[in-house]
């Protein structure tokens, strides 16, 4: 990257040309110049967060405007501190976040990955606080069907906490993002959005953490476990399920 003070612009291209050209030409040249962020597309709008040295940015941004002209809006923003330079808007399947109460109460992040489900149980639930890094461990795949279940089971109890798509982010895909320990992906849930890591740590029975990344849905703060605590599904807490 090149040297000087970091700096980061938001653009927004309106009415752009069907394809993926301009999303891939953003792309490549914003790799070339060591800048990080992301670039996507929605419909006819291509939508752009780039952070790096000033020189950079001004290359960047000549680009922009050379592909795009007057339907390019460019505005100064804050970093948000993006590891890589990705394309959003991959889809890659469906999420899930389960409460559960048994021996005792835990949360479940579930991802669609393939034709599985991949779960890690999330002891004290996730955190829309970039500043709190949750513990995440590894469980077996599970079911599909059994994705959106609901009420009171022998001693225990589920919900769900959580639902929507998910898209893949960084350069590495999926799955081999999560076979390598570094999966970086973009939830649009109805309580959770936007980026999120999962980072496998080292040991002999590996861990790994769930991360919120600094972006525009972040929340520095807050508790989104508690302040959200109702079923998108049934409309009710997991204290109102008995026993």
């Amino acid at each position: 990257m090149r040297s000087g003070p970091r700096r980061a612009v938001r653009a927004r291209i309106e009415g752009a040309p069907p394809g993926d050209g301009l999303v891939a030409a953003i792309r490549d040249r914003a790799r070339d110049l060591g800048l990080l962020g992301w670039v996507r597309r929605d419909g006819g709008i291509v939508a752009v967060h780039a952070e790096g040295g000033p020189d950079a940015i001004a290359d960047l941004v000549a680009l922009i405007g050379a592909e795009a002209g007057s339907a390019a809006a460019v505005e100064a923003v804050e970093p948000e501190g993006h590891e890589q330079f990705a394309t959003r808007g991959v889809r890659a399947g469906s999420f899930v976040v389960r409460e559960h109460r048994a021996r005792s109460r835990r949360f479940e992040l579930r991802l669609e990955v393939g034709a599985r489900m991949r779960s890690w149980t999330v002891p004290k639930g996730p955190s829309l606080d970039p500043a709190v890094k949750r513990m995440a461990i590894a469980a077996p795949d599970r079911d599909p069907a059994d994705n959106e279940s609901e009420g009171a089971a022998g001693d225990g109890a589920a919900i769900v906490w959580d639902r929507g798509g998910y898209e893949q982010g960084g350069r590495v895909p999926w799955p081999e993002a999560l076979e390598r320990g570094h999966a970086v992906f973009v939830l649009h849930g109805e309580k959770l959005r936007g980026g999120f890591a999962l980072q496998r740590t080292g040991g002999a029975n590996p861990r790994w953490l769930l991360v919120k990344r600094v972006d525009e849905e972040a929340r520095p703060g807050s508790d989104i476990v508690a302040e959200q605590p109702r079923s998108p599904v049934s409309g009710r807490s997991l204290d109102e399920i008995g026993p």
